[in-house]
């Protein structure tokens, strides 16, 4: 039998490896708790979908967007009608708010211009600013008080949108469509109109933006299943060769 003397300093070795396995067990508690709420905003959602609009592809993305894209002839041109993608992109206002509030026109302008200033009382109303016009190059003062230089522009067109697919939606789709800041560019005025409904073999933007371009149309039309004209698609492949050759070449 162990000689009593040795008792108490066994007690004491059992007690301070009680102490450190309790020590040990609350620093791995303190220290999930610290991760879980430190670590909280990199796990945040990302904004609602109608508010991000469709995510633009880079370049290696968009060719091969662009060769996923069915190819077909225009159709039912006869039949468009701009309203049937509903209130506000007919020129009488009444657009749908955003989950973010303000309206897709609204929002397109506080994301392209600079420099600006916003209503007190409705942050969505952008005063003044001032826009660098990505189809020209040239900068546009804004002002909400005199007549605008300044359009937001559809990019890929509600008429050519009509034309490769959207005949064909629910009116609820195509009322998403129009609302798609993705597909939303605030413009000089003047481009815009030279631009009208017309796809990319029929009108490009400045060459220093030709690339961007490309990538934004073929990422609309990819993500909501529109089709591409043969000469249309061919466009596509030289202003998407403006962005520098791909890898493999």
């Amino acid at each position: 039998m162990p000689p009593r003397s040795r008792t108490p300093a066994r007690r004491r070795r059992r007690r301070l490896f009680a102490s450190s396995v309790l020590l040990i067990a609350l620093s791995a508690g303190g220290l999930a708790l610290y991760l879980n709420r430190h670590e909280t905003p990199a796990a945040e959602s990302p904004p609602p979908p109608e508010q991000a609009g469709t995510p633009i592809l880079d370049a290696a993305r968009a060719r091969a967007g662009l060769d996923r894209l069915p190819v077909a002839w225009n159709r039912n041109w006869e039949t468009y009608d701009r309203n049937a993608f509903g209130p506000g992109w007919s020129g009488r206002g009444g657009e749908p708010a955003l989950s973010g509030g303000c309206t897709a026109r609204e929002q397109v302008m506080k994301r392209d211009l600079t420099e600006t200033l916003v209503g007190d009382s409705n942050s969505c109303l952008v005063l003044s600013g001032t826009l660098d016009d990505p189809y020209t190059g040239e900068r546009i003062p804004y002002d909400r008080f005199t007549s605008s230089g300044i359009e937001v522009d559809h990019v890929v067109a509600l008429g050519d949108a009509w034309r490769s697919g959207a005949s064909q939606w629910q009116p609820e789709q195509r009322e998403k469509f129009a609302n798609d800041v993705g597909n939303l560019l605030a413009v000089q005025k003047q481009a815009n109109q030279e631009k009208g409904s017309k796809s990319p073999d029929q009108w490009q933007p400045r060459q220093a933006y030709q690339c961007e371009y490309a990538r934004r149309w073929v990422s609309v039309k990819e993500r909501w299943g529109l089709s591409v004209q043969p000469t249309e698609k061919s466009a596509l492949v030289d202003m998407l060769d403006t962005c520098g050759p791909p890898a493999n070449r």
